[in-house]
């Protein structure tokens, strides 16, 4: 937990370093002064003044800030109740509206510029992926009594879905980015079934607790173990890596899915008949339980993993730079879902939550390879990245979005904005951003307790 915790200090401070590197640099650009840049928050443990810049080392590693000569000049025009603000050179309200307009926008555009610059070195050195076929199991055959739009359009278990929409689908990672992203919407589906190609629409439901896509399909993996946990429970029953279930508890297991349902019920035991070598044996198995009631028999299966070719670097940045853009439309349609009665507490993550998943994500890369935990923490926090340049565009109070709209006005009405209009604005907005995070602190705080 505390590895984990860390991990996520360092990966989101750097997404907000970027952030605030940003401000930094178009206020220099723009000729506004800059009092000082911080690494980080809190008192300063090591600061010096170079430029008339003064750069901080903050106590506390979690992003940083970049301090403007002047950005304060409405709330003290404001509270001297002064009609407007005075200009003076060198100040963030002493440069014209379009300027800090620039340097507003700059924040959220170096978040987007580092996030396809990582995916751009991701898809450059090129990276190992780890996922199933196309072959699916019903949900249906899970959880008996349950209908999905898979079932409404026809699919059965054991298809293989090679196409959806006209994109090729060879793996079932394809099958989920396309079904994710495109809930209640219509698609069309090439399905292979026993060496017959047939067509079908189907629409995926909007899964409220993640605000995805899901239509009612896992992915169908053979029921061949490939390693046995050391100390756990199927170790302790005697399994090996390259065993073939067969049956459990007298029921006959085509894939690994089937034992989920077999689960359900929870089992103090398993009697478990399996092929080694040709020879059928049987183990009985005792299985353990999270406090979430999933069982853990120390089981890995197979799966299929492949590497995506090293792109040269015309290459590797046209596919990062179109990977960003994705998902970063990706992202602000999702918006439209907070509205369509997903589960809030689920959707909304507070810096709480953030921070754990970054710190989780680059943990379990760690746990595999050095390299694999660098690119997955890189991977995340591009992502995180995106999300941040997409929230800090929205046109609210406080955020960049929301001044960038009042810079706009002032520029379209060619006269500075009222204080007391501004400060209204400012006001109505901090309550809105300070109820958003003790809504997502909330919704962090029920996401830990679950873990």
């Amino acid at each position: 937990m505390v590895v984990k915790i860390a991990l996520g200090l360092v990966g989101l401070g750097i997404v907000v370093f970027v952030h605030e590197l940003g401000h930094f640099l178009a206020a220099r650009l723009m000729g506004i002064n800059v009092e000082a840049f911080s690494i980080g928050w809190g008192k300063p443990i090591l600061k010096k003044k170079i430029g008339g810049v003064e750069y901080r080392l903050g106590m506390f590693p979690l992003g940083g800030y970049c301090k403007m000569r002047g950005e304060h000049e409405f709330q003290e025009a404001w509270e001297n109740r002064q009609n407007a603000v005075n200009p003076v050179p060198g100040t963030f309200f002493g440069a014209g509206p379009f300027r800090r307009i620039v340097v507003a926008f700059a924040g959220p555009f170096f978040n987007l510029v580092f996030a396809a610059l990582v995916l751009s070195v991701i898809w450059g050195a090129g990276f190992e992926v780890n996922t199933l076929g196309n072959r699916i199991v019903l949900a249906s055959d899970i959880y008996p009594g349950q209908t999905y739009p898979a079932d409404e359009a026809g699919l059965k278990t054991g298809d293989r879905i090679i196409e959806i929409d006209g994109k090729k689908t060879p793996y079932y990672r394809d099958i989920q980015e396309n079904i994710t992203v495109n809930a209640e919407k219509e698609l069309a589906f090439t399905v292979d079934r026993e060496g017959e190609a047939l067509s079908l629409r189907i629409r995926p439901d909007l899964d409220k607790s993640t605000g995805a896509g899901k239509i009612g399909v896992y992915f169908w993996n053979d029921p061949v173990i490939k390693e046995v946990i050391a100390g756990g429970p199927a170790a302790a029953a005697g399994l090996q890596g390259g065993d073939r279930i067969l049956r459990v508890n007298g029921e006959e297991i085509r894939h690994n899915a089937a034992l989920i349902r077999l689960m359900e019920s929870r089992p103090a035991s398993l009697s478990v008949d399996y092929e080694r070598n040709g020879t059928q044996g049987n183990a009985t198995l005792l299985p353990l339980y999270e406090k979430d009631g999933t069982g853990d028999l120390g089981i890995r299966y197979g799966y299929i993993s492949y590497r995506t070719p090293a792109l040269s670097l015309p290459a590797a940045l046209a596919k990062g730079t179109a990977e960003s853009w994705k998902t970063l439309m990706i992202s602000l349609r999702s918006l439209s879902l907070l509205f369509r009665g997903i589960d809030l507490t689920q959707a909304v993550s507070g810096p709480v939550r953030i921070t754990y998943m970054v710190g989780e994500v680059a943990a379990e890369g760690f746990g595999q390879s050095f390299g694999d935990g660098i690119r997955s923490m890189a991977n995340f926090l591009a992502l995180i990245s995106i999300a941040l340049c997409m929230m800090n565009l929205l046109p609210l109070p406080v955020l960049d979005g929301g001044m960038i709209v009042l810079f706009l006005v002032e520029a379209i009405k060619r006269k500075p904005l009222h204080p007391r209009a501004v400060g209204a604005f400012q006001t109505v907005g901090m309550a809105l951003i300070v109820g958003l995070m003790l809504f997502a602190v909330f919704g962090d705080i029920l996401y830990l307790t679950r873990r």
